[in-house]
């Protein structure tokens, strides 16, 4: 039995999906395993496979309400045993540059991040846009991706208040997380600055501009090429 196997629940999500379960904590192999499992599964194509929701320590199996569920489940069981994590070829892992204005109006905590964590606001733009990201799970909102890979050293604490409006595109630390808002919502996470990315379409397929399992790469900009880019898909 391969290491992911050994480590996998399985437990009913309802009459037509599976939930399997890899842990119960946020981290990165766990996190490789869920994403090593989808491809696999996606690559297989099952007949009855209608959907799969990945996230951090599990991932959702949505099949065919025709299906026999056992049978599925068994079918699910013997893909995770052949399941090899890093298995998927290069050429299948996109990584997306997102562009993010830092600090002033795009990221009213920037300043108040960098004092809390002993750094320049120079400095924490440097070590956040250096950062190699892996979109973990989407979640929270349609199109907000949860990044896994921030430098421990920049965890930090969410707001003691949620602000009611965070606008549409901020790229925020929350604990030991980064990620970006994909509208504007309530939020409590610390606004380092704003992409003008548009990261929810409704109406463009795929509707969210990043998937689960994809890189990111933060590429610092100014205002100006902020207003250029204004919109745009990526």
């Amino acid at each position: 039995m391969s290491d992911v196997a050994s480590a996998c629940a399985v437990e009913p999500l309802g009459d037509d999906a599976w939930l399997l379960r890899f842990g119960d904590a946020i981290d990165d192999r766990c996190n490789a395993q869920v994403h090593a499992v989808a491809a696999h599964i996606r690559a297989a194509a099952p007949a009855w496979l209608r959907d799969l929701v990945p996230a951090y320590a599990s991932l959702g199996v949505f099949f065919d309400d025709a299906a026999d569920a056992a049978d599925v489940r068994d079918e699910l069981l013997a893909l995770v045993r052949t399941t090899t994590v890093g298995q998927s070829a290069p050429a299948t892992l996109r990584t997306i540059e997102i562009p993010v204005a830092y600090g002033g109006e795009y990221g009213p905590d920037l300043a108040s991040a960098a004092a809390e964590l002993g750094l320049s606001p120079e400095q924490l733009i440097a070590r956040h846009a250096a950062g190699d990201y892996t979109v973990a799970m989407i979640g929270f909102a349609p199109g907000f991706p949860y990044l896994s890979g921030l430098d421990p050293a920049l965890a930090l604490p969410r707001l003691a208040t949620p602000r009611a409006r965070v606008a549409a595109g901020s790229v925020a630390i929350g604990g030991t997380q980064t990620g970006i808002y994909p509208r504007e919502s309530p939020g409590g996470w610390r606004l380092l600055g704003r992409t003008p990315c548009t990261l929810f379409d409704p109406d463009h397929d795929p509707p969210t501009l990043l998937q689960p399992g994809d890189r990111v790469r933060f590429v610092a900009i100014d205002a100006a090429a902020f207003a250029a880019a204004s919109g745009a898909r990526r």
